[in-house]
């Protein structure tokens, strides 16, 4: 049984804009799989990183002259992200109640900052990156789990709908080859092993007690994490998939594993793209492998190919509906491309 709603399209997180209520309207109205809206050009508290100041549990966030940071106490970091996305919700509930979908069999999908990304991303209080520390990055992986499941139980109550939850995980190949910038060069952050990163995030798993899909539109995905861990899914940029990933995603493709690709533009293209285009271009994938075609019926998801910050309303709304006719078509016929 399927646990992503395959054939449909959905969007990675982001929308451009301020206004919540319209990207509320945009995801519920445009996409069959649905997703809660990420603002970040309102700001502080409102980027991937920032988001994370309201899901954390018991490690509070704010900002310093050289970026994010841990905190001893509440800030005005975690009240300006705690409004955001109280808004972000609250709009996402009017627009999907205004749809007629709360009480349906539909899914949805929250995104947040994956921990090891945020590890790599936020100080602690002597300014060394929370990587730094295997205690405190332990902690914030617990942390944020706790943290996200709360926040889907809260999704699933004001929909009713089945929630999926996607971590962004951008920098999580050059955490595990220990290349994250430290603060000085003589303060070396380690590589974390792979197998210590799959059991940390299996207990995270766990933890959220919901489907959890890896988010990694880099071009560094690590398909050995994914082949040890009990993600149920992955989200990747298909113009990154280079002849050397071909193994990696044709063993996952292989073992049922569901796909999320990201085969429409984040902003619009000098020439107009057609469902049909799309559509081979994910055929072109499964060929390359050398999979049968059945399985972007069976297995597949298109997205953009990264968020659409950088979009205007107008190609937020037509890239979604690009990626829900292309998956569509997919779906009911993969060997027409």
């Amino acid at each position: 049984m399927s646990v992503l709603p395959v054939g449909s399209g959905t969007g990675v997180g982001s929308m451009p804009g301020t206004d919540p209520r319209i990207a509320a309207e945009i995801s519920v109205g445009e996409t069959e799989f649905a997703f809660l809206p990420e603002l970040p050009a309102r700001g502080l508290g409102a980027d991937m990183v920032g988001r994370a100041a309201v899901l954390l549990v018991d490690m509070p966030m704010d900002v310093a002259p050289s970026g994010y940071r841990l905190s001893g106490r509440q800030s005005g970091l975690s009240r300006r992200a705690r409004d955001f996305l109280s808004a972000d919700l609250d709009a996402f509930e009017e627009a999907w109640e205004r749809a007629g979908l709360i009480g349906t069999d539909r899914t949805v999908k929250v995104q947040a900052c994956g921990p090891f990304t945020l590890a790599a991303s936020v100080e602690l209080a002597g300014g060394h990156k929370i990587l730094h520390d295997e205690g405190a990055w332990s902690d914030l992986v617990e942390s944020m789990a706790e943290g996200l499941r709360v926040h889907a139980d809260d999704v699933q109550k004001r929909t009713g709908a089945k929630v999926v939850v996607q971590v962004d995980e951008p920098l999580i190949g050059r955490v595990i080859e220990g290349s994250i910038k430290p603060l000085t060069r003589f303060n070396i952050i380690n590589p974390i092993p792979v197998q210590v990163v799959a059991e940390h995030y299996d207990n995270f798993i766990t933890v959220v007690d919901r489907p959890v899909i890896l988010h990694d539109c880099s071009s560094q995905v690590s398909w050995d994490l994914l082949a040890r861990s009990r993600f149920a899914g992955v989200s990747v940029d298909l113009a990154q998939i280079r002849t050397g990933d071909l193994d990696g995603i044709g063993q996952l493709l292989d073992e049922g594993t569901e796909v999320v690709l990201g085969a429409v533009p984040g902003t619009a293209p000098d020439k107009e793209l057609a469902p049909e285009q799309v559509a081979a271009n994910c055929a072109e994938l499964t060929d390359r492998i050398g999979l049968s075609r059945k399985v972007l019926a069976e297995q597949i998801v298109i997205s953009p190919a990264c968020g659409l910050a950088g979009a205007d309303a107008d190609w937020a709304t037509a890239a979604l509906t690009l990626c829900g006719k292309a998956a569509g078509g997919l779906h009911a016929d993969p060997t027409s491309v």
